[in-house]
């Protein structure tokens, strides 16, 4: 870095052979007058920086794992040129680690007069809102030897969205819901709960779907068809509370959540539901309602990026009763919460009757693929006890399990990577015995 000021004077003086200057200001003046004035020069040549105009354009969104390009630019109104070194700040998340100083530092000329542009390019490690810090500039002079600094304001905000790494299943769902909503040829009749048509009976049909009258009306036995319901109702909560913030590999719960709400969401509204959201602990946190299936992903995701786990426990009567606020009437209300016995005896299990006498219920809880590692684990004494204690652990869950399908709850319970397509299965499987 350049030395500024007095550092470089001292650094000058250093340089030349000794006996010609004496330790003091005077005698250097009067010896080096020349190289005084050249500092004078270089400082009053460097242009001022809190004059220069700074704006900022670019992307304000990008999704995790993706990269945002942010333009500054630069207005130099002096009749200097600007000869800069360059700052431009962001919180320490904008970046993978280690990349922070070369991503954030640029250097920089700008003629009298005229502006340039110069982008930084943003890699983001969190969801959320990534807001500008400041804008540092450090002009120099031609010489060097001298400099100005200054900082800038200069807001701008990027939102970092959920990846929604699941989409990636979307088709193969999408192909499923095609067979159950009769677009393909290897349609399963008979399925679903609102009528087709009529067709001609064929061995192996369940005969609780002739249309006798309609078989008296012609020669041949008719069986009516059936196609799963459209235009049903499904409400996506999302528990933010403490459980959601333990981590599963390298992030928390909630994340997990999101992303196979978002799968859901996408087919649902391809199914022709209607899906709405709401995010919750001890208060609404996010709600999205009545929006379109073209606007529906945007929504959710713009909605989900800022959130995070709040550590608090979750208020599961008041979660209740804004969920049947948020859904007066029968619909389909997807928990993604944890299955972790104390909060579902205390919390939930006592206010569950609420939920299931009018709405079909399904849980989804994201299962830690570490646990199932240490219950195979052999070899010594700690991996014996840590494969007792995954066992324990399994063993309670697979009973809060229990204890909520006897009260009619679909449970889907799996690991991150599996918890998006488990749980558009189990959609699906609603859909295909009629029970939305």
């Amino acid at each position: 870095m350049a030395l500024t000021g007095r550092a470089a004077l001292i650094a000058a003086l250093g340089a030349l052979p000794i006996g010609i200057w004496e330790p003091s200001w005077t005698g250097f003046l009067a010896v080096n007058g020349p190289l005084a004035v050249a500092c004078a020069c270089d400082f009053a040549l460097a242009a001022p920086v809190r004059r220069l105009g700074l704006t900022r354009s670019g992307d304000t969104s990008a999704r995790l794992g993706e990269t945002a390009d942010v333009t500054l630019t630069i207005a130099n109104p002096s009749s200097r040129p600007l000869r800069a070194h360059i700052r431009d700040a962001w919180p320490p998340s904008s970046w993978q680690p280690g990349t922070e100083v070369q991503a954030s530092r640029h250097h920089l000329t700008v003629p009298a007069g005229e502006r340039r542009r110069l982008t930084t390019r943003l890699r983001p490690t969190r969801r959320g809102d990534r807001q500008a810090d400041r804008v540092t500039i450090r002009s120099y002079g031609p010489l060097r030897l001298f400099s100005r600094q200054g900082t800038h304001k200069v807001p701008w905000t990027v939102r970092v969205l959920p990846p929604f790494t699941s989409r990636k299943h979307l088709p193969s769902k999408l192909a499923r819901l095609r067979e159950l909503d009769g677009r393909t040829s290897v349609l399963t009749r008979g399925e679903g709960t609102e009528f087709d048509s009529l067709r001609e009976y064929v061995p192996g049909d369940d005969t609780r779907s002739i249309d006798w009258r309609a078989t008296a009306r012609q020669s041949a036995v008719a069986v009516r068809t059936w196609r799963p319901e459209r235009d049903r109702h499904i409400l996506l909560v999302l528990d933010t509370g403490r459980t959601s913030a333990g981590r599963v590999g390298d992030a928390p719960r909630l994340d997990a959540s999101m992303d196979a709400a978002l799968l859901l969401a996408a087919l649902a509204s391809r199914a022709g539901d209607r899906v709405d959201l709401l995010a919750y602990d001890r208060g609404v946190r996010a709600l999205v309602q009545g929006r379109t299936a073209k606007d529906l992903l945007p929504s959710l995701v713009n909605a989900m990026a800022p959130l995070e786990p709040e550590l608090v426990e979750t208020n599961a009567r008041s979660l209740t009763a804004t969920a049947l606020r948020t859904a007066p009437r029968r619909s389909l209300i997807v928990l993604l919460t944890s299955l972790d016995a104390a909060p579902i005896e205390e919390g939930l299990l006592p206010v569950l009757p609420q939920l299931t006498q009018r709405h079909t219920v399904l849980l989804a809880s994201v299962a830690d693929p570490h646990i199932a590692r240490m219950a195979t684990a052999r070899g010594n004494t700690e991996a014996i006890y840590e494969a007792a204690a995954a066992a324990q652990a399994q063993t309670e869950r697979q009973r809060t399990a229990e204890q909520l399908r006897r009260h009619g709850v679909t449970v889907v319970d799996a690991t991150p990577h599996d918890l998006a397509p488990a749980l558009a299965d189990a959609y699906l499987a609603l859909k295909a015995a009629g029970r939305l």
